[in-house]
């Protein structure tokens, strides 16, 4: 047993929270260390590890071969990037049910051992793009007021923690200008809402992974993508943990 998992072990045994999936007991160094039992994160992994996942937006495939209907154009020739901003993107698991679940007791209950589990997934999905020459992991950043409310900044935590796991470079350029939540807006709106309130606050890095929890509509993603292309990122990248 590591010295983290040892850690672990010991603050499950004596302060023990369960699992963040199924709420039942953690039992053993690695169930105490990832936050979930070996069933849920099981169930977890299996999707993780599916071999069927669109090349573009990163989604599970269905029937289809290599691209998802949603990436390809309307004459049924496939894409080759997501759009004008970025190359692809990464996206793991459907935010609903038990996923969503998973992710708000991160979020807002602040089961930090699922931070353990989320950098082992995000490092699975990121070993292509961790050999880019001259690549930089960019956390997309927080609404303004987050951190006073909620405490912590999860996308923060975990840009640290995959800095730490793999040594990929974590390049905070970007900063967020106050403005409306974009739980309130439609497409449109949101895309609006972001105008000139993401700012790039020093130089950005040649390529970049932009990083985030959840894509909904992009909106957030592709604004962050605007700004360091304009500031001379020559590819753009995202990978996100849940797309909805």
């Amino acid at each position: 047993m590591n010295l983290q998992k040892h850690i672990y072990y010991l603050r499950e045994y004596f302060f023990p929270e369960g699992c963040s999936c199924c709420w039942e007991a953690l039992l053993g160094a690695d169930e105490s260390y990832f936050g979930l039992c070996t069933d849920c994160r099981s169930s977890f992994e299996s999707v993780l590890n599916s071999e069927k996942r669109c090349r573009i937006c990163g989604k599970p495939l269905v029937s289809e071969i290599e691209t998802c209907l949603s990436c390809r154009e309307s004459d049924g020739i496939p894409k080759q990037k997501y759009n004008e901003n970025f190359e692809r993107i990464w996206s793991i698991f459907p935010y609903k049910g038990k996923f969503k679940a998973v992710l708000k007791a991160y979020k807002f209950k602040k089961r930090i051992a699922l931070a353990n589990f989320f950098v082992y997934c995000l490092n699975t999905v990121l070993k292509e793009a961790i050999d880019i020459t001259e690549i930089a992991l960019v956390p997309v950043p927080p609404k303004s007021g987050k951190i006073k409310k909620q405490g912590w900044d999860q996308i923060d935590f975990l840009s640290n923690r995959l800095k730490l796991n793999n040594h990929l470079p974590v390049d905070k350029c970007l900063k967020r200008l106050p403005s409306r939540s974009q739980k309130e807006l439609n497409r449109e709106e949101r895309s609006k809402n972001l105008k000139g309130r993401i700012l790039c606050v020093k130089k950005p890095p040649k390529n970049a992974i932009l990083f985030d929890d959840v894509i909904t509509t992009g909106a957030t993603l592709n604004a962050c993508a605007e700004v360091l292309r304009e500031g001379g990122t020559e590819k753009v990248f995202g990978v996100c943990l849940f797309f909805d």
